[in-house]
């Protein structure tokens, strides 16, 4: 069963698209088969993953109604490989259409029960905002991975964040984790970037992902060409902070696994 991975943060301009894309095209890179969702609007994921988002056929949006199915509307990319399910403007009415649905806020994770056999992990962009689209992607994720800058207004929009997982987890998605804090945007010149990160790691420990992302030039010109920084210039700051941070989640993912597995045989010991 593939990781259901969403990128969320309520606040703007942490990075968020930035952080999907390529985490999506790194795992893509070690040979693990990813699936990129964009659910925001500006179909900023789309357009970085090289699919136009003007001449699509089909969105997620037409899946999550029933007017198209998944396979109608997934797109693999030339690039890097990697599957994605595209948005574009249709999503702005997306709350509106989807409120005369039954179980509106779990319709994207009925649809990935069916597929999520065929990939190793699936990640989720979820606009900056706690709408239906966000919602959908909480109730349908294993974890939640948080990207943020460290800076002060960003603590608060983390505590914000922090308290909806808390309420989706005891509503409707009980296995819902906290996946990790993703520091992006990073500048170690920056007194202010270094107290908020010591910060962040006291109280979340190990929770913060010890690869950092830098302010990056590679990074902010890739998205113009339609390609994730890893395929852009694989060798820039930027792309290899997240092929390391692919491997960092790789790693955590195999550990997990194995921690279960270990689980389930002393459980059945036990039992016999």
């Amino acid at each position: 069963m593939g990781k259901i991975i969403a990128i969320a943060n309520q606040k703007g301009g942490v990075g968020k698209t930035t952080t999907s894309i390529n985490i999506t095209a790194a795992l893509q890179s070690i040979k693990q088969r990813t699936l990129l969702i964009d659910l925001d609007p500006q179909g900023n994921a789309t357009m970085g993953s090289g699919v136009d988002k003007n001449t699509l056929e089909h969105t997620v949006l037409d899946v999550l109604l029933g007017h198209a199915t998944f396979d109608q509307t997934v797109h693999v990319t030339d690039h890097a490989g990697y599957s994605v399910l595209p948005s574009n403007s249709d999503l702005t009415a997306a709350d509106v259409e989807l409120m005369a649905q039954e179980q509106r806020e779990q319709r994207l994770r009925k649809i990935l029960i069916q597929v999520q056999d065929r990939f190793d992990y699936i990640i989720i962009d979820c606009p900056p905002s706690l709408n239906m689209m966000t919602l959908n992607a909480l109730v349908a994720s294993d974890g939640v991975l948080i990207p943020m800058q460290c800076e002060y207004f960003a603590l608060e929009g983390l505590s914000a964040l922090m308290e909806t997982v808390q309420n989706i987890q005891q509503s409707v998605n009980p296995h819902l984790v906290l996946e990790g804090i993703l520091r992006t945007m990073f500048d170690p010149r920056n007194n202010l970037a270094n107290e908020v990160s010591a910060q962040l790691i006291q109280h979340f420990g190990a929770q913060v992902y010890r690869t950092v992302i830098p302010r990056n030039v590679r990074l902010a010109e890739a998205p113009s060409h339609g390609l994730p920084a890893t395929v852009y210039d694989r060798a820039s700051k930027g792309a290899i902070a997240y092929l390391t941070l692919a491997s960092e989640i790789h790693r955590r993912q195999q550990k997990n696994s194995q921690t279960r597995v270990q689980s389930s045989a002393q459980e059945s010991a036990v039992s016999a």
